[in-house]
């Protein structure tokens, strides 16, 4: 598996996002712990979570823990693996999803977050989503507290514009080392945010490459270049996705969602696949 970095820490080029394990449509627990295992026997380090990853009101940080319980069975040496994980986006368990970007709640989920993933500091900790009750400084103020304080190695945001890169870096004293946004064939309003991630050199998290739970499987029947490429190639067209996201910049990690240890196994491909100027050309178009 070829690897990216996230600040100091070596990872895996492509990801594995673990929200599919635990919300809507979600597999039985046995699904799940064989797709993490086949996750880190094909060479993830780097695995993506919430605490609003769950579906029912009593079982927050549900995927947390899933991925602590998954990667604490796997026969294999895992000292290498990085979990990401966020605060701030809540799932009351109605189906609906809330916002809460205050540090005294940012400051309490990071340590329960921490107790559920079996660590003594979460590696990446990112804020979810801006709350616009709460100025964006106080929030980001929490995980500059969380990062001096040692409750947390790592600090990014997430669904972040490039003014709230800049002023997270600036707040976290140039610390910030990731930024989670959507960005898929079917959306790329994110290129700002990629390209301010490139220069800066912060890892970018494509969350919803394929776009979406819903969308993933149809990728190919959506945007044909993928699928033309994908056939001439041998490949899958989600394999040509993120190889051509890959191609954008030696900062960009995707973290594909996946429940099936099938999909996963095909994902991590996109790593050794190698694009011509001429396909991501085609691609971009």
């Amino acid at each position: 598996m070829k690897t990216r970095t996230i600040g100091d820490v070596s990872v895996s080029a492509i990801g594995l996002g673990g929200m599919p394990m635990s919300i809507e449509g979600r597999p039985d627990e046995a699904r799940s712990i064989s797709t993490i295992h086949a996750a880190l026997e094909a060479g993830v380090t780097f695995f993506d979570t919430a605490d609003a990853y769950h579906l029912h009101a009593g079982e927050v940080g549900h995927n947390e823990e899933l991925l602590a319980k998954g990667i604490a069975s796997y026969g294999g040496n895992t000292s290498e693996v990085l979990i990401a994980t966020k605060g701030g986006h809540l799932r009351p368990g109605d189906g609906s999803w809330t916002l809460n970007g205050s540090p005294e709640y940012l400051k309490q989920a990071a340590e329960a977050s921490a107790k559920r993933l079996r660590v003594d500091a979460i590696g990446l900790y990112q804020f979810h989503r801006p709350d616009p009750s709460v100025p964006y400084a106080e929030s980001i103020g929490a995980l500059r507290d969380l990062l001096d304080a040692g409750t947390i190695r790592m600090a990014g945001i997430s669904n972040g514009n490039p003014e709230q890169i800049r002023q997270a870096n600036d707040i976290l004293g140039g610390r910030l080392v990731s930024v989670q946004n959507q960005f898929s064939p079917a959306f790329r309003s994110s290129e700002p945010e990629l390209q301010l991630c490139d220069e800066l050199k912060i890892a970018f998290l494509p969350w919803s490459p394929f776009g979406g739970i819903s969308a993933a499987g149809g990728l190919g029947e959506q945007h044909s270049a993928f699928a033309e490429i994908a056939a001439s190639r041998g490949v899958s067209p989600h394999q040509v996705c993120l190889a051509w996201m890959l191609a954008k910049s030696p900062h960009v990690i995707p973290i594909p969602g996946s429940s099936r240890p099938e999909t996963i196994r095909d994902s991590v491909q996109a790593a050794e696949l190698e694009l011509s100027p001429e396909e991501i050309a085609r691609l971009d178009g």
